[in-house]
């Protein structure tokens, strides 16, 4: 498959890791950042067939995973409210909150509904005037250029019945959180594509001049990975610090400005919390206040 098959080429895989085990000379700690990198990394073997010199430590993975358990409790008590439909990606229904997860309230009687994008749920909360249709928004920056789409149109539309509990988080506090903190191993990071695609790359710049580490954003199938880790093993090992882009079909420095304006517009940045990791200041996005009254939080009181 065009844009596939070339990216999943066993001979240039093999030349990426010869060229990976001739560079290094001594150990090398990598964290990628995304879970769909670490994904890759188990798939195709290829954390079994780097040299034992290049130690991978997977990092903080995906957005769902470190959602906090008070945010899932409070999508539990406002998805319980008879009047509300509650609508996510499926892969929240699972994630356990303190009164088990969304699943075992649809199954107690909660109108919860897997949609495809949070439009479908604006579309939801128009055809139906006399509900409170709630979206759970749950992701890195990637997804939220369209949940701010959602939000700005049901704005625009008068759709007062939809509201978004919002649970995003940002990528760059918390790589300075594990950069900053003393217990660091970590010697390069993998910056995932997606992310990149939408907000560039030029936010990371002052991380790795700060901290003096080498980060390479990345795509997601094997030879991106291997040629990433490659372009970090040769900057670790000439001493050289600063942002390369591996992923140069779909990342630009500045990345997506109609969509990084969109998300300025509806969002603004906030403290969140992430599961198994603690507080991180100015790590997540919370809705304006001009858009407040899309705030599910707000509106439920929760």
């Amino acid at each position: 498959m065009r844009y596939v098959d070339e990216y999943r080429d066993e001979g240039h895989a093999r030349k990426l890791l010869a060229a990976i085990e001739k560079t290094v000379t001594r150990p090398w700690s990598l964290m990628e950042i995304c879970g769909g990198q670490t994904h890759t990394f188990v798939k195709f073997g290829i954390d079994r067939m780097l040299p034992d010199e290049v130690e991978l430590v997977h990092g903080p993975g995906c957005p769902v995973c470190v959602t906090p358990l008070e945010m899932i409790d409070k999508a539990h008590a406002i998805a319980r409210r008879p009047e509300v439909i509650f609508t996510s990606f499926g892969d929240m229904l699972r994630v356990p909150g303190s009164h088990g997860d969304l699943l075992s309230a649809k199954a107690a009687g909660a109108d919860v509904r897997v949609v495809y994008s949070p439009l479908d749920a604006v579309k939801l909360a128009r055809k139906n005037p006399d509900r409170e249709v709630v979206f759970f928004a749950v992701g890195f920056e990637t997804t939220a250029p369209a949940n701010a789409a959602a939000v700005h149109q049901a704005h625009q539309q008068g759709v007062e019945n939809f509201s978004m509990l919002v649970s995003h988080v940002l990528v760059p506090p918390a790589m300075e959180a594990i950069l900053a903190s003393e217990q660091n191993r970590v010697q390069a990071f993998l910056a995932a594509g997606h992310v990149c695609a939408i907000m560039g790359y030029w936010e990371y710049e002052p991380l790795a001049e700060k901290y003096r580490v080498p980060i390479v954003v990345t795509g997601f199938e094997p030879t991106d990975l291997l040629q990433g880790t490659l372009m970090a093993v040769e900057m670790l090992e000439e001493g050289r610090w600063g942002v390369e882009n591996q992923y140069v079909r779909a990342v630009s420095r500045g990345g997506n400005r109609p969509a990084q304006d969109l998300v300025t517009r509806v969002f603004t940045v906030s403290d969140r919390k992430w599961r198994g990791i603690g507080p991180i200041p100015a790590s997540g996005l919370a809705l304006q206040e001009e858009f407040r009254d899309h705030d599910a939080e707000r509106k439920f009181g929760v």
